[in-house]
C-alpha cells in the first residue's frame, strides 16, 4: 500500500519507534489491566495484530507460558524483528523477536488483516490496539478477527474516538495550548483524509454485539497529560511535519514554537479517548459462521 494512500503515520519512519514507545508507556498498564480481567491464563493461543512495537507481545508471551503461543501480526514487521533483550524466538522467514525467560517464542509475520486472510488456526485471545480507526475497511478486518476466535475466546479491540474529545489541550489558556489544538486539527483533518473514522471507538460496543458476541463490556482511558504525551505529540507533529505544512494546518515557523513549547514543558498535552471493549464468541458457535 502506497504511503499516499495508506495508513498516515508509516511505520518505516524513525519517528514510529519513538511513538511506540511513547504509546506502550501511555497504554500498556491498561491494555494488561484488560488482560488480566479476561483471564489471560497459561497454555492460552493468543493473535495481537497490528503489533507495531514488541511490548504486548512481550506481556503475553510471559503469561501464556511455555504451553501458549502468541502470533504478532503486522503490514511492517521491522519494529518486531528489531526488539532488543530477550532470547532467540522461533523464526519466520528471517523475522525473530526476543523470546522472554520460560515462555514461547512470539511468532511473528507481516499480514494485512484488511486484506489477508486470517491465520487458518483460532485462537483464545485475539487483540488490535489503535488499529482499526485506521483502516479504511475496518469491517472486513473486524469479521477477520471474530472468526479466528474459538468458542469461548475473547476480542478486545482498544481505539481511540478523537472526536469524542479532539483536543491537544482540553486547558486552553494561552497561545501556546491553541497552537497546539490548531495544530491537533489539523492532524485529524490528514487522519480523515486517509479514511480514518475520528468517531470509531464509540462504536466498538455495539459491533461486537453485532458481529455475535456475547457478554460485551466497553470502557475508556483519557491521559490528561504525562511526559509520554509529550513525546508522543512531539514525535507525530516532526514526522508529519511536511505534510501538515503542504495542507496549510501550520506553518514551519509554529511547527517549531509548537515543538519548542513541548520541550520547554509548557503545555499540558492529552490524548485522544482509547476505547477499550471486549466480548466473548459464544460456546455454541456464532449462527451463519
Amino acid at each position: 500500500m502506497d504511503q499516499e494512500d495508506g495508513y498516515l503515520l508509516d511505520n518505516r519512519r524513525a519517528e514510529a519507534g519513538v511513538r511506540f514507545d511513547a504509546l506502550a508507556e501511555l497504554f500498556d498498564p491498561w491494555t494488561f489491566r484488560h488482560f488480566d480481567d479476561i483471564g489471560v491464563a497459561p497454555g492460552w493461543s493468543c493473535w495481537e495484530v497490528g503489533a507495531g512495537g514488541p511490548s504486548v507481545p512481550r506481556w503475553l508471551a510471559h503469561r501464556v507460558g511455555e504451553r501458549g503461543r502468541v502470533l504478532a501480526t503486522d503490514i511492517d514487521v521491522s519494529w518486531l524483528r528489531d526488539a532488543p533483550g530477550g532470547r532467540p524466538g522461533r523464526e519466520v522467514g528471517k523475522n525473530r523477536v526476543g523470546r522472554p525467560e520460560n515462555s514461547p517464542a512470539v511468532e511473528i509475520r507481516a499480514h494485512d488483516v484488511a486484506r489477508d486472510e486470517p491465520p487458518a488456526e483460532t485462537f483464545d485471545l485475539v487483540h488490535a490496539r489503535l488499529v482499526l480507526v485506521h483502516l479504511p475497511d475496518r469491517d472486513r478486518a473486524l469479521r477477520s478477527m471474530v472468526d479466528s476466535l474459538r468458542p469461548g475466546g475473547v476480542l478486545l479491540i482498544e481505539d481511540a474516538d478523537p472526536a469524542l474529545q479532539p483536543l491537544a489541550c482540553p486547558d486552553e489558556h494561552d497561545g501556546p495550548q491553541r497552537l497546539a489544538n490548531r495544530i491537533r486539527a489539523g492532524f485529524r483533518r490528514l487522519l480523515a483524509a486517509r479514511g480514518a473514522d475520528l468517531a470509531y471507538g464509540r462504536t466498538l460496543p455495539r459491533l461486537l454485539r453485532t458481529a455475535g458476541l456475547e457478554d460485551v463490556r466497553a470502557d475508556a482511558y483519557f491521559p490528561m497529560t504525562s511526559p509520554a504525551c509529550g513525546v508522543l505529540e512531539a514525535a507525530t507533529v516532526r514526522q508529519l511535519r511536511d505534510q501538515l505544512i503542504a495542507h496549510g494546518h501550520a506553518t514551519a515557523a509554529e511547527i517549531d514554537e509548537h515543538l519548542a513549547a513541548i520541550a520547554a514543558g509548557h503545555v499540558d498535552l492529552a490524548t485522544a479517548p482509547m476505547i477499550s471493549a471486549w466480548g466473548r464468541r459464544p460456546e455454541s458457535g456464532i449462527p451463519g459462521r
